[in-house]
């Protein structure tokens, strides 16, 4: 197991009892670079929206396990926020809650001549993604898309 995905599975080990516990959902967890800069990134969620205090909170309690655990050598910037509206769907738990609702799909290699769509997320499985557009129904591979994500167009 690489190193980041070691890093993402410990945080959300170490993130979930807080989040149980607060009522809240962890949405993702991330370890990227960026430039010269690490970060760990946890994306977390309620019903009603996630608020800045809400972010604090998680953020000061996550960060003393994280020192405890000692989980991470390298220097890292922590953030813990929102997801926000636009999110990326990643996994199958996000494409469940958001199922019927609108998505904008970035596909790696052009279908039909379209490498970029919007439509209704109808439906999915280990294998393909079936999106309701003004066109129709269009299945896609999941092993095409490069990015799903709620659209911000209402």
């Amino acid at each position: 197991m690489a190193k980041k995905d070691e890093y993402e599975r410990r945080t959300e080990e170490l993130l979930k009892p807080i989040t149980d516990e607060l009522g809240f959902e962890i949405v993702d967890v991330e370890y990227v670079k960026e430039g010269t800069d690490y970060y760990l990134r946890s994306y977390i969620d309620k019903e009603g929206g996630i608020t800045v205090d809400d972010c604090e909170i998680v953020s000061r309690r996550l960060e003393k396990l994280l020192d405890e655990n000692d989980l991470i050598p390298d220097a890292y910037i922590l953030e813990v926020s929102s997801p926000g509206l636009g999110r990326q769907l990643k996994k199958d738990r996000d494409f469940v809650r958001e199922t019927g609702r609108m998505v904008d799909v970035k596909l790696f290699k052009a279908e039909d001549k379209v490498k970029e769509f919007s439509g209704i997320l109808k439906s999915f499985d280990a294998d393909t993604f079936t999106i309701t557009t003004d066109k129709g129904d269009v299945v896609t591979d999941r092993s095409n898309v490069a990015k799903i994500s709620l659209s911000l167009d209402f």
